[in-house]
């Protein structure tokens, strides 16, 4: 069975997170996306997790759905959550976020006593540990080796596995002995995978994506597409070996818009290409202060191979753009407008999700069924014709698909909503 699933957010009981974040709304919002399977995030949280127990009930080998639900779109859930590590390794502060996947509650219980001894747990949804990323590792698989240990953002600056704040230049350099243990990294909303086919060392990783999600509607903004049955044992088996008849492709951001792409300055509004940071000597052409090096110059520095290389066994890969902001675009509106807002629950009402309506809804129909504006909207985002003013130093792209003044005036256009 083909279905797609955003193994990454965060609950309510996480920093910057919105409050609407709880067990009943994810599962309404991944029907919204078209999300079969879902993580839970957060399962180190001790409220969390109680809730978890209280409100979920086992569905397939390994997954849970929300208890007495049922019919033809059940949501699963898969335990799942990100650890903060924060060490000191060969000299230097090393910030290392890490995803970990569960098959049951009584893995995550064991996880979360041992982990309970080092840090405080209640303090945020993804804790904070002062904890080496390999002993982090080596605690999770000591509790079972069923659980997956995946590098969360790998390329992002601050907390990646290879940023350029704090992180490392290899797999092996991070994790030593552990590391054959690492089947996957999440590549980011900053990367594709198109860009780590530039690292030969990632040739037998599988590179997954997630929404890492604060909010309801960013659910689905990254997402992976399975063809297998649906539980744990089977999405895991995928992972681990990259079978491309069993992982078919992600779902990507165009990495433009990632916050973390191109390098820059915030403070000074100062953004800079890889040639340009170079051109600076890695200063802020401003102020002076370092740049923060993004994403796109991080892979430069640590590619063997030029851009455009693809290994084989490489999976594929759709750049897309959430279906509220392609509407926001197209009719002239802030995505959080009540115009788009009513467009966007047209859209679902007639063809059943966002990502139907993103990935294999016919244009004839897109036509017929919403604005001529929107419609061409959604068919430039399929065929990459985008224009975005990249992001840096924690400010998000700005996409384009339309020349000013092209979107849709929506003065008398009334009825249409």
């Amino acid at each position: 069975m083909q279905f797609i699933a955003d193994l990454h957010l965060h609950s309510k009981y996480s920093r910057a997170t919105s409050k609407e974040m709880d067990v009943e709304n994810l599962e309404r919002w991944a029907q919204i996306k078209g999300i079969a399977v879902i993580g839970t995030g957060d399962f180190t949280h001790p409220e969390w997790f109680q809730t978890l127990k209280e409100k979920l009930e086992p569905s397939e080998q390994g997954l849970f759905k929300l208890k007495g639900a049922d019919g033809e779109h059940v949501v699963h859930f898969m335990l799942t959550s990100e650890v903060s590590c924060i060490y000191s390794k060969g000299g230097k502060v090393r910030k290392i976020h890490i995803l970990i996947f569960s098959p049951s509650f009584e893995i995550c219980e064991k996880i979360n006593t041992h982990l309970g001894w080092i840090g405080n747990l209640a303090a945020d949804g993804r804790p904070i540990l002062g904890l080496d990323a390999k002993e982090l590792m080596k605690i999770v698989l000591d509790a079972s080796d069923e659980c997956l240990f995946i590098p969360a953002h790998a390329f992002t600056p601050w907390f990646g596995l290879f940023g350029s704040k704090s992180g490392f230049d290899s797999i092996e350099e991070c994790f030593e002995d552990y590391s054959q243990y690492i089947y996957a990294i999440e590549t980011g909303l900053s990367a594709t995978p198109s860009m780590c086919w530039r690292l030969s060392a990632l040739d037998n990783i599988a590179l997954i994506s997630n929404g890492d999600c604060h909010s309801l509607r960013k659910i689905g903004r990254e997402a992976n597409v399975f063809d297998t049955d649906v539980n744990y044992p089977a999405i895991a088996r995928a992972i681990k070996s990259k079978n491309p008849k069993e992982f078919l492709y992600t779902i990507e951001f165009f990495p433009e818009e990632g916050k973390y792409h191109y390098d820059g300055h915030r403070a000074c509004e100062t953004q800079c290409s890889p040639e340009e940071t170079k051109k600076y000597n890695g200063l802020c052409p401003v102020c002076r202060k370092p740049l923060t090096v993004g994403v796109m110059s991080r892979i430069d520095a640590l590619a063997d191979r030029p851009e455009g290389a693809k290994p084989a066994g490489a999976i594929p890969f759709k750049s897309l753009i959430p279906l509220g902001e392609i509407i926001a675009e197209a009719i002239g509106r802030l995505p959080a407008a009540k115009q788009v807002d009513q467009e966007y629950h047209k859209l679902i009402s007639n063809f059943g999700n966002e990502f139907a309506v993103l990935l294999h809804t016919p244009q004839e129909e897109l036509k017929t069924a919403t604005l001529p504006e929107i419609a061409e909207g959604i068919k430039r985002a399929r065929e990459g014709k985008v224009q975005i003013d990249p992001g840096y130093d924690g400010v998000y792209g700005k996409v384009h698909l339309f020349s000013p003044g092209n979107q849709k005036v929506l003065q008398r256009q009334g009825t249409l909503f």
